[in-house]
C-alpha cells in the first residue's frame, strides 16, 4: 500500500481545510453533554452542513448517495475534521456507521432510496436494538420474536444498551423469526419505525452520569414486512455485515482523536513535571507507537474494504482488539499524568477514562474478538 499523497488527494485536503475554516465559526455552542435532544439537534445540524457541502457519505458508493471517494481521501478527511476539532458523527453513529453501510451493502433499491438520503441529511436517527439481558455476549441468543402475520412481523420481546434509542426514529432490530432453526440460522434483521405502537424505551444511566443507552420494550409491535433486510432467516449473516462495519470501520475517527490526546497528554506531563518520571515518559512512548500502528492498520483495513466492495474483512476484528485495549492503556496513563485532577468529572479526560472501561464490551467483547482471530485469520479449530 503506497502511504504517499498524491497532488490530487493534497488538493483535496486543502479544500477541505478551506471549508471547515469557514464552516466550524457558524456552529452553535455544544449543548449540554446530558441533553440528548439537544445533542441530536446539534449533531444532526453538522450532518446537513457536511450534505450541502458535499462531504457526507464521503466514501459510500454513489449509487448509495455517497461521494464515492477513495479510502485515502476518506482517511483524509477523519484526519483534518479532528484536527480542526470539527463534530463527529455524535448521536447518529448507527445510522452513519452501521445501519447505512449496511443497507448500502444488502438493501433493496427501493430500501436504499427510503432510508439512506434522510440519514446523509441529518434528518433520520437511528439506534441499534441487538444486545438482550439474558444474552450476555453471545449475540446469537437472542430471544426477541418476529412471527409472520400477513405483510407484517409481531414482534415481542427487549433489547439492552440500545444506544440513543430515546431521540431514535428507527432501530437496527435483530429478531428470531425461526425457533426451531439452529440459533444462528433463525435470525432475521428488521427497519424498525421507533415511533411504532408497543414500544418503550427505559433510559439507563452510565458510571459517568450519561444516559445515551437505554432498555427498549417490545410489545406486540407491528414491523412491515417490507422493512426486512435480506431474506428472512438470513439476518446473522446480514448481521455480520453490520458488525464488519462497526469493528473495521466505525472507530477510525477515535483512533485520529487518541493520537491528538496523547499529544496533549506529553504536553502536560512535561507543564506539570511527571515527565521527569523515567516510567510515564516510557509509557508515553509506547502509547505512540501503539497508535501509529494503530492508524496504519486502519489504513490497511480501509483499502482492504474497498477491494471487497466496500466491506470491511476480518481485520477490524484484529484492530478492534487491540484498540479498545490501547485506548484504556491511554486513559489510565492520563490518570497518571495527571493526578488527583484525573478525579475531576468535569474534565474530558476523566469522562474518556470512564467511558473506555466499556470498549472491551462494546461491538463484540475482546473474547470474541479473538475467537474470531484465531478461527477467520490464524486457521485454528474452534473451541469446545
Amino acid at each position: 500500500m503506497d502511504l504517499t499523497y498524491t497532488e490530487e488527494e493534497e488538493a483535496f485536503r486543502a479544500g477541505l481545510r478551506a471549508w471547515l475554516s469557514r464552516a466550524l465559526p457558524q456552529l452553535p455552542p455544544k449543548p449540554d453533554p446530558l441533553d440528548w435532544p439537544g445533542r441530536r439537534a446539534y449533531d444532526t445540524a453538522w450532518q446537513r452542513m457536511l450534505y450541502d457541502a458535499g462531504y457526507a457519505g464521503l466514501h459510500w458508493p454513489e449509487a448509495a448517495g455517497g461521494r464515492g471517494a477513495t479510502p485515502t481521501q476518506h482517511l483524509i478527511y477523519l484526519e483534518e475534521t479532528e484536527k480542526a476539532g470539527a463534530p463527529y458523527v455524535g448521536a447518529n453513529f448507527v445510522g452513519l456507521l452501521h445501519a447505512g453501510p449496511t443497507i448500502a451493502a444488502e438493501g433493496t433499491p427501493g430500501q436504499r432510496a427510503r432510508w439512506l438520503p434522510p440519514v446523509l441529511r441529518g434528518d433520520e436517527i437511528w439506534c441499534q436494538g441487538f444486545s438482550e439481558p439474558d444474552a450476555g455476549s453471545d449475540l446469537a441468543a437472542l430471544r426477541t420474536r418476529a412471527v409472520r402475520d400477513g405483510d407484517d412481523y409481531v414482534v415481542t420481546g427487549s433489547k439492552i444498551w440500545t444506544s440513543h434509542a430515546e431521540v431514535a426514529d428507527w432501530c437496527e432490530l435483530l429478531v428470531r423469526t425461526d425457533p426451531d432453526a439452529p440459533k444462528h440460522r433463525g435470525i432475521t434483521w428488521l427497519a424498525l419505525p421507533m415511533d411504532a405502537p408497543g414500544i418503550t424505551v427505559r433510559p439507563l444511566r452510565t458510571l459517568a452520569g450519561s444516559a445515551e443507552f437505554a432498555e427498549v420494550f417490545l410489545d406486540e409491535v407491528r414491523v412491515p414486512v417490507a422493512n426486512r433486510v435480506g431474506a428472512e432467516n438470513d439476518g446473522w449473516r446480514v448481521t455480520m455485515v453490520t458488525l464488519s462495519f462497526e469493528r473495521g470501520t466505525a472507530f477510525v475517527g477515535e483512533v485520529v482523536a487518541c493520537r491528538r490526546t496523547l499529544a496533549a497528554l506529553a504536553k502536560t506531563a512535561k507543564a506539570n513535571g511527571s515527565w521527569d518520571d523515567s516510567a510515564v515518559r516510557r509509557q508515553l512512548g509506547l502509547l505512540n507507537a501503539e497508535f501509529t500502528a494503530l492508524w496504519r492498520l486502519t489504513q490497511w483495513n480501509v483499502s482492504e474494504a474497498q477491494r471487497g466492495g466496500g466491506v470491511p474483512g476480518v481485520g477490524g476484528s484484529v484492530f478492534k482488539l487491540r484498540y479498545s485495549h490501547a485506548r484504556q492503556e491511554l486513559f489510565d496513563t492520563a490518570a497518571r499524568v495527571l493526578g488527583p485532577d484525573a478525579l475531576d468529572l468535569d474534565r474530558d479526560l476523566t469522562l474518556d477514562r470512564l467511558s473506555s472501561l466499556s470498549y472491551t464490551i462494546a461491538a463484540g467483547t475482546s473474547q470474541i474478538q479473538r475467537n474470531i482471530v484465531a478461527e477467520r485469520i490464524l486457521g485454528l479449530p474452534k473451541g469446545r
